[in-house]
């Protein structure tokens, strides 16, 4: 069943990215008066851009390297300045055809107030000046949006995913331990180890995660991308991470860590000496003063007849607590990937702490993410039924290799009492 949602996946994006192609050339075409070099030029530069990121992916899976990295990063970003190109000429279409019915309106407004014929014959012949005008108006459009579309594209590329920041969220936790006031939870997300992110952009979270001086450092999901492969660099990666918070590092899954293969992930956190919650709980700190850390594997599990059960994950917690303190009476920090599952944790858990959503990824003046996704809830922290959600914009991509207006971040949680 998931490779017939995969095959559909890909026959609609291929069919929205064809026909989107096509749009920006007829644009092109009509806009400049292109001759034929230029237009089989621009042809085969759009088709080709599909044509790279599809076959690019394919011998990715095959024969890894530099070559084929490249060939998707380039692919991606003329593909990735197409569509930011086709939605600001959707936009121009609308306003010229505004324009249209404005003038169409004001024309029939002088026809009906028209002098009489006699007096008409006597004014003088002004010729239309529409032709020009409305030419100019077309190829200034057309202009602003390739001009927008590529510019923002190379940015995203070249500079926005690589645009990292740490932010601070101090959050009161209801029935947390005076011991454990400042307590500092680091939240990395969405890392989508593979042909984008690297020994470089590992780097570059180690040195973030190490200047946030965590207690404890949590791995929301998606930490690979989508080839198994990469698995051994998670795990070096994790075990790096390890001594860097006094209670460690504590991991979930995520869809795409399904795509690429849940047990080699798993694997791969364990072996790097951290903890993988799939269903399960720890206590953070002690029985006394602590609180329950509660992780649920992903929603995407569903589909696989496994899926987030945090009544199962409560059920941990007695075992953990003992006697002399109730674990169930701790406040409770949950970890899922997807932000989606608030709608059923809220009111159960005092904190959730997820990713997925990447910030709606490419924002360019609006957030799209923001009315597509369930809830809405897409970064930062939202508020219901007496828990918080956070989310995290991620620190890889998924998709084109680019980010904009939706910064990589690490997170780090400082909890109050």
């Amino acid at each position: 069943m998931s490779i017939v949602r995969f095959v559909v996946f890909i026959v609609v994006t291929l069919g929205l990215l064809g026909g989107l192609n096509l749009y920006v050339f007829r644009w092109a075409r009509k806009a400049f008066g292109l001759q034929r070099r230029a237009q089989l030029a621009i042809k085969w530069v759009l088709w080709g851009s599909i044509a790279g990121m599809l076959l690019g992916r394919l011998a990715g899976r095959m024969w890894p390297g530099a070559v084929t990295t490249s060939v998707i990063a380039v692919s991606s970003t003329v593909a990735l300045a197409t569509i930011i190109s086709g939605v600001m000429l959707l936009l121009a279409d609308a306003a010229l055809w505004l324009v249209g019915l404005v003038g169409r309106v004001r024309s029939s407004q002088q026809l009906q107030a028209e002098p009489p014929l006699a007096l008409a014959a006597e004014l003088p012949v002004v010729v239309p000046a529409e032709l020009p005008r409305r030419t100019f108006l077309t190829q200034a459009a057309a202009g602003s949006a390739f001009l927008i579309g590529s510019s923002s594209s190379l940015y995203g590329a070249l500079k926005g995913r690589q645009d990292y920041v740490i932010e601070t969220v101090p959050l009161r936790i209801p029935g947390l331990a005076r011991a454990l006031d400042g307590f500092s939870i680091v939240q990395l997300s969405d890392v989508h180890i593979g042909a984008y992110t690297g020994e470089a952009e590992l780097n570059a979270a180690f040195e973030l995660v190490r200047q946030a001086k965590p207690d404890l450092v949590v791995l929301t999901g998606d930490l690979l991308d989508n080839d198994p492969r990469f698995a051994a660099q998670l795990g070096r990666f994790v075990r790096r991470l390890s001594p860097l918070a006094r209670e460690g590092v504590v991991a979930i899954s995520g869809n795409h860590d399904y795509f690429a293969g849940v047990e080699e992930m798993a694997h791969a956190i364990v072996g790097g000496g951290a903890h993988i919650l799939q269903n399960d709980a720890r206590i953070i700190g002690t029985k006394e003063a602590g609180f329950a850390l509660l992780g649920v594997d992903d929603v995407w599990a569903r589909r696989e007849g496994g899926g987030p059960d945090l009544e199962r994950a409560l059920r941990a917690l007695p075992k953990l607590g003992g006697r002399v303190a109730p674990a169930l009476d701790l406040p409770r920090v949950l970890l899922c990937h997807n932000p989606s599952y608030f709608a059923e944790a809220a009111g159960q858990v005092a904190l959730q702490l997820s990713g997925h959503t990447h910030g709606g990824q490419i924002n360019l003046g609006i957030r799209p993410a923001d009315y597509l996704l369930p809830g809405g809830w897409v970064a930062g922290r939202y508020d219901q039924d007496g828990s918080i959600l956070y989310v995290n914009r991620g620190f890889g991509t998924v998709g084109p290799p680019a980010r904009l207006g939706s910064p990589p971040e690490v997170t780090r949680i400082v909890l109050s009492a």
